[in-house]
């Protein structure tokens, strides 16, 4: 698939989203808040060449280079660029979110391993925190809260609360389907409550245009069908794959990436079952099953 050519979207006069269309697998975004002499950037990118593409993007917006990366989580798409950054930049997330990228490492290269991902060099955050962190920089407070296990076990919330923007990293995929087998179903709406309660006026998702916070009724009402989905197939004793192969998706089945359903649907047997939020599934299963939905092919990356 061709993708589309990232732009950049000035918010406010200090604060720039970094969009990458389609939005599709590993086409995250990104965004900066500048005050002229001090940067904030919000996660890096899939590729090194998109890493190369976004410093170049931040500095022809007139910002310096940051002196601070935040990572909204470990994702490949959102931390490998972080190389690309550093030393001169801090990298800060969750304290969850250090621990996942060490874990995970070159994890997309084993799932997309035709794609030419350049030299990524694994680099975890330096500053990590555990519930909430203010950072004063670029000429602003910069609130970053973690909402539990929700996307992830390691999500950030960044709230620039001057502004009224937030960036939910992927609690929030606009226009995309949500993907939660490495997080919890309950904790995305959990987290949603949270969004809500910022009282944003613009959103930039981790994912797709921005938006604003009608997106968070988009993404429960995914959430809440799931849920329905899931607890029926469960009781009835039928497989993820069984349910989702039985399932009219209706409204959500024209959003891409709808083979994400089955995986989404092992987190909600697995929260169903017992098991803690965000307890690791076996990836084998989960991928497999997104292939079998997706027409026995592997899912494909689009950087």
């Amino acid at each position: 698939m061709t993708a589309g050519q990232p732009y950049v979207e000035q918010l406010t006069p200090d604060v720039s989203a970094y969009v990458q269309p389609d939005g599709g697998w590993c086409l995250n975004n990104a965004g900066w808040v500048t005050d002229g002499d001090d940067t904030l950037l919000v996660d890096t990118a899939a590729t090194e060449r998109r890493a190369h593409d976004l410093r170049e993007a931040l500095l022809a917006d007139g910002a310096p280079l940051p002196r601070h990366v935040v990572n909204t989580h470990h994702h490949g798409d959102h931390t490998y660029g972080n190389g690309v950054f550093t030393p001169e930049a801090t990298v800060v997330a969750h304290e969850q979110c250090r621990a996942e990228v060490l874990a995970a490492g070159h994890q997309l290269h084993l799932l997309w391993p035709r794609t030419d991902f350049g030299d990524i060099h694994i680099t975890p955050a330096s500053l990590t925190y555990s519930q909430k962190l203010t950072l004063h920089t670029a000429g602003c407070e910069v609130e970053l809260f973690h909402p539990g296990v929700a996307h992830t076990t390691g999500d950030s919330i960044v709230w620039l609360a001057r502004q009224r923007i937030v960036f939910t990293g992927d609690l929030i995929f606009e226009g995309g389907t949500p993907f939660i087998p490495m997080g919890s179903l309950s904790g995305s709406l959990r987290a949603l409550d949270l969004l809500r309660e910022l009282g944003a006026t613009t959103v930039v998702p981790g994912h797709g245009p921005v938006t604003d916070p009608s997106a968070y009724d988009r993404t429960e009402r995914y959430l809440r069908f799931l849920a329905a989905t899931a607890e029926e197939a469960h009781a009835a004793g039928r497989t993820p794959l069984e349910a989702a192969q039985a399932t009219d998706l209706g409204e959500f089945g024209k959003w891409p990436e709808s083979e994400r359903f089955v995986a989404n649907l092992h987190r909600a047997y697995a929260e169903l079952d017992g098991r803690p939020e965000g307890a690791p599934l076996d990836p084998v299963a989960v991928f497999g099953d997104m292939a079998v939905m997706n027409g026995g092919e592997m899912v494909s990356c689009h950087a």
